[in-house]
């Protein structure tokens, strides 16, 4: 039993160790996510705006050949 006494303080002291580690890479992961989600998030608007341009241009071509000819 005095064994166990003495191993508990050291287990706890390690496992005491591990708290700052892991939120440093809880927050370093929820950062690289956020900017990932910036990314995703400007890649879909240059998308949208990109689609709203071929179909513009896809519009005005159909009226162009849709028109007299003159």
């Amino acid at each position: 039993m005095s064994t166990a006494r003495c191993l508990l303080p050291l287990i706890v002291l390690l496992l005491a160790g591990c708290g700052p580690e892991l939120a440093g890479t809880a927050a370093t992961t929820g950062k690289l996510q956020a900017e990932q989600a910036q990314q995703s998030k400007a890649q879909l608007d240059q998308f949208k705006q990109q689609l709203s341009a071929a179909v513009q241009a896809t519009d005005a071509a159909a009226s162009a050949a849709l028109a007299p000819a003159q």
